[in-house]
């Protein structure tokens, strides 16, 4: 289910971040060395064995409806590996948070920048929706953006595909959902909570779902009207 979306018939764009801006696999190769060097000098697999469970632990409270997960996401990471709570807390803010950082863009998608510049050439606001922060991971890859919601903001509090932190925007922006679009790299978590709120969605993927629009990269000709307008509009 392909084709290529009208942009004339769209007001705003949602980008999730995480795969759907940059490479996450891409990130995940050059971080695996960081971690095994302090792996090596700590001559421990605790770091590793706590991020791996972390990540396992979100993906669950993912489909539970009305989790707490801003507590869960840390309490129960700790009780499954025997770690202090804020020893979990800083793990994930240092390795997933803050050192990752500057390797973000060189992991950046080719053409993201070029559809921004795109999207905001044609007077299409740009947000983004992360489940996790997003603020610093887009500085970092040198993405400018109108507005960015994470589920980590208090008044959301909802990991995807819950649709609250795309109904947030919607209602922050005004526009309504037949007029956004949603942008990310996942079916079951972004293309679901596009559809619960009402909000059409293309996915960053290699793999065709019956019922999903899928694209395989930033040159992909559903792209390219934006990105003919850059140059037409400094012709």
């Amino acid at each position: 289910m392909n084709g290529a979306p009208d942009w004339d018939r769209i007001d705003l764009v949602v980008f999730d971040v995480d795969g759907t801006l940059y490479d996450a696999a891409r990130l995940r190769r050059a971080m695996v060395w960081h971690l095994l060097g302090a792996a090596w000098r700590e001559r421990s697999l605790r770091t590793l064995q706590v991020l791996g469970t972390f990540r396992q632990v979100r993906e669950a409270l993912a489909q539970e409806a009305g989790a707490d997960f801003l507590t869960l996401q840390y309490t129960r990471t700790a009780a499954r590996t025997g770690c202090d709570v804020q020893q979990v807390r800083a793990l994930v803010q240092e390795w997933m948070h803050q050192r990752p950082l500057p390797l973000l863009r060189a992991c950046r998608w080719p053409q993201v920048q070029a559809v921004f510049a795109g999207l905001r050439a044609a007077g299409k606001p740009v947000w983004a929706l992360s489940d996790y922060p997003a603020v610093d991971k887009l500085q970092a890859l040198g993405l400018q953006v109108d507005g960015a919601v994470s589920a980590t903001d208090a008044e959301i509090a909802r990991l995807k595909p819950d649709p609250r932190g795309l109904q947030t925007i919607l209602a922050r922006t005004g526009v309504p959902a037949a007029r956004a679009l949603m942008i990310g790299d996942r079916m079951d978590r972004d293309a679901a909570a596009a559809q619960r709120a009402g909000v059409p969605a293309w996915i960053l993927s290699r793999r065709r779902a019956p019922g999903v629009r899928s694209f395989r990269g930033y040159d992909d000709p559903v792209f390219g009207p934006l990105l003919a307008i850059p140059m037409r509009a400094s012709a």
